[in-house]
């Protein structure tokens, strides 16, 4: 069983950025996808991006040009960095890890889940 570990949330003003970290126990990614959901206040998980087992990435509308995500292998991690944060962007953001090679955006892609860091932007 894959455990992950989100780091890196908090209180930021509007324009600003932060990088959330995702450790796993184990290496996932080498061969599986993985992904990054947020649950905004009083709505549901959504998909912010994920990333194949090649590399490739895949992000949502919402956040394309502003959230970007890389790995690092050696350490077992994958990041999200976010930039030109908005009200909007609050929430609480959950790092996920699939059992297939391509990076879906379904919540139902991922079979890993880990227990998520909170993101609050002020205005």
């Amino acid at each position: 069983q894959v455990q992950l570990v989100e780091s890196g949330g908090g209180l930021v003003q509007a324009g600003g950025s932060l990088r959330l970290s995702c450790a796993a126990s184990e290496r996932t990614f080498s061969q599986s996808a993985m992904g990054w959901f947020r649950r905004p206040p009083g709505k549901e998980r959504e998909f912010v991006g994920g990333m194949n087992w090649s590399g490739g990435t895949d992000y949502a509308d919402s956040v394309k040009g502003r959230f970007t995500i890389s790995r690092d292998s050696a350490k077992n991690s994958v990041y999200l960095q976010v930039n030109n944060l908005k009200p909007e962007d609050t929430g609480v953001y959950y790092c996920a890890s699939s059992l297939r090679r391509a990076a879906g955006r379904l919540v139902s892609d991922y079979t890993y889940w880990g227990l998520g860091t909170q993101v609050i932007v002020s205005s």
